[in-house]
């Protein structure tokens, strides 16, 4: 993913201060994680309180996946290992959510089918960062698979989940994720290999 979008900019002022401190990226990278599997946990309660409470959880989980990357950019404390593990935990946070969101809604409209919805919702997008990890390979260590478009990142799309969730539209959510993140994975999976090709 990029590293240069709106939200991008807003964090690198907050994470500034912390370049001269003992704190490093991973640890950043690791709140991250706590706070993405809170969230998704919050979200498969179903209950309005708990929903609520994830969505703030993943938005500070968004807020810790920008600061990472801009901590490590920052204070020179970049890593391969940092930037994997970094891809590692934006895929298990957010492929968690939407699979915590299908289990949550199974008592709503949709059933156990709901569990299903989020399952797919959630293996495509991780399968979405395994591309663009491999992407990422490809084009060498520091570039990015996906260049902004004004300023946002495909990536920034996932702010959309705590938004609906709130406002109470979470089936809605669900039923888009399910047909919009296997057409994603379908499509990105077509622009890597035929990367492939051109690089043969």
């Amino acid at each position: 993913m990029s590293h240069d979008t709106w939200i991008h900019r807003g964090v690198r002022t907050l994470v500034r201060p912390l370049a001269r401190t003992p704190v490093t990226p991973n640890h950043l990278t690791t709140a991250r994680l706590f706070t993405g599997l809170g969230a998704a946990a919050a979200f498969t309660t179903g209950e309005d309180s708990w929903i609520r409470a994830g969505a703030v959880l993943f938005v500070v989980s968004m807020a810790f996946d920008r600061a990472d990357g801009e901590l490590a950019r920052v204070s020179g404390k970049t890593s391969r290992f940092g930037h994997f593990f970094d891809l590692a935990t934006d895929a298990v946070c957010n492929a968690a959510v939407l699979a915590g969101i299908g289990v949550g809604l199974r008592a709503g409209a949709f059933g156990d089918w709901a569990i299903l919805m989020g399952l797919t919702a959630g293996l495509s997008v991780a399968s979405i960062f395994y591309m663009v990890i491999r992407i990422e390979q490809q084009l060498g260590q520091g570039s990015s698979a996906f260049d902004p478009q004004f300023g946002v990142d495909p990536d920034d799309a996932m702010i959309v989940i705590p938004i609906v969730m709130w406002l109470g539209y979470g089936e809605a959510l669900l039923a888009a994720a399910a047909v919009m993140a296997p057409l994603s994975m379908i499509i990105i999976a077509v622009v890597f290999r035929r990367r492939g090709r051109d690089r043969r």
